[in-house]
Parts: C-alpha cells; structure tokens; sequence
C-alpha cells in the first residue's frame, strides 16, 4: 500500500512511518511545512504533492485538515484524518470530502479507546440513573481540551443515555443536574494520555480506565485504518465501524 504522510515532521508522524515501514507499506509522499523546500518526495504542501497513493494518513494539525479532505476528495483517495480539536467548519469539511471519497475520522486512534467506549456503553445503559463522570490526562503541551477521546467516551455515554448532557469543567454554585456528564481535563508533564469514566450510584462506582503508555500505539492504530480504508466506498468511516466490520 502506497501512503501519503501528512505531518511527517511531526512526533506522531515518524511513529507512522515506522508502523507503515513494518506493516510493509511504503510512504510514496511526505507532506510538512517544517521542510526547506519541495523535492524528492517530500512537499510542504499536500497540494502539491503528484505521486499516486493508495491512501492519505493526516497526523498534522487541525487547521490542515480542510486542505487534506479536499485533495483526498479531488482524486478520490482515502484518506484517515487522525488529528483531533477541529472547528466545526473543519468537520463540515470533513463530511463534505465524506461524499466523494472514503474518510476514517476519530478522536483516538487506540484500538483500546476503542473497546473502551464501547464498554462505556454498555456499563451506562445498565445504569441508567447513575452519575458519570470523565477524567481525562495529557501533557502540558496539548492544545485541545477536552481531548478528542474524552469526547468520544461522551459520545458513548450519550448513546445509551440521549439526554445527557456534556459539563467541561465545573464551578460556581448549584446541584447537579441528573443528566449532566462532567468531563474534567488535565494538562501535566509529558503524560501521554490517561482517560477515566466513573459510573456512580448510591452504593458502588465502576471505574473504566485506559492508559496510554507509548505514542507508538496511535500509530499502529493509524495503520490499522489505513488498512481497513483502502478500497472502501465513499462515506465516513470511524473506530465504531471498523470494529463493527
């Protein structure tokens, strides 16, 4: 499988291009603006790049993320978008670029993300009455918050419970609402990602826990997606359907 790697550069993206080197596919562009100028299969721009490529893995910016849909739209390549805290003009892009050509977004690419929002379903919708809350942990470098994932574990939460509600930080004064969801972000250190659900009633609390130890594993999640893209049909594509599938 020949690869388009957009953020190259980047610290996710050398852990890319190692998970695609053992994976035995082949990185046929490069794409970053850190680099001096075009040529030799590297570019600063994906708009610029001319070599054929099977699929597209974005793990740039989020600012970028127009610019990669709509190349991947124009020559209908697939394309997995793996950055996190876009607008919502950026995710209309994405939706957009969706109908034209095969697009995996999500706000984690950890296949034990994955598992665990899926097992946040399920624990939820066996208590429907119980409070929840998320917690989620990053380095101090991390720009978005609430993360991606701590977003997609909401997204879980809401599909067993619809009216809940997302609460990113809590102050002042007041009682709880039944249907609010708290979610609570941490920025410290180098940690590479911490996300915790608690489920708690009157009597007990379930706490669903996933800790990332290496960036590596996003990658190899990248990977995985890339995989599962390449030859599908136009449409969005996510964790939830890859699993499904």
């Amino acid at each position: 499988m020949n690869v388009i790697l957009v953020g190259a550069l980047g610290r996710m993206g050398a852990h890319v291009a190692e998970a695609l080197t053992r994976a035995g596919h082949t990185v046929t562009a490069s794409v970053d603006v850190g680099y001096a100028a075009n040529g030799g299969g590297r570019y600063l721009r994906i708009g610029e790049v001319k070599e054929q490529a099977d699929v597209i893995v974005d793990f740039s910016f989020h600012a970028v993320t127009p610019e990669v849909v709509g190349y991947a739209a124009r020559h209908q390549i697939p394309a997995v978008i793996a950055t996190t805290g876009h607008t919502e003009e950026e995710k209309k892009a994405i939706t957009a670029a969706s109908a034209k050509t095969a697009i995996f977004y999500s706000g984690n690419m950890s296949l034990g993300i994955a598992t665990l929002c899926d097992t946040v379903k399920r624990v939820v919708s066996v208590f429907p009455d119980a409070d929840v809350e998320i917690v989620e942990t990053h380095h101090n470098r991390k720009l978005d918050a609430p993360s991606g994932t701590a977003l997609m574990l909401f997204d879980a939460v809401k599909e067993a419970r619809p009216d809940a509600k997302a609460l990113c930080g809590r102050s002042g004064q007041g009682k709880r609402d039944k249907n609010e969801v708290g979610i609570a972000a941490l920025r410290m250190g180098n940690v590479v990602g911490v996300h915790e659900v608690m489920i708690c009633t009157d009597n007990e609390r379930i706490t669903l826990k996933h800790e990332a130890f290496d960036r590596a594993l996003f990658a190899d999640g990248a990977v995985k997606a890339a995989e599962y893209l390449a030859g599908k049909p136009a449409g969005l594509y996510s964790m939830k359907t890859m699993f499904q599938n």
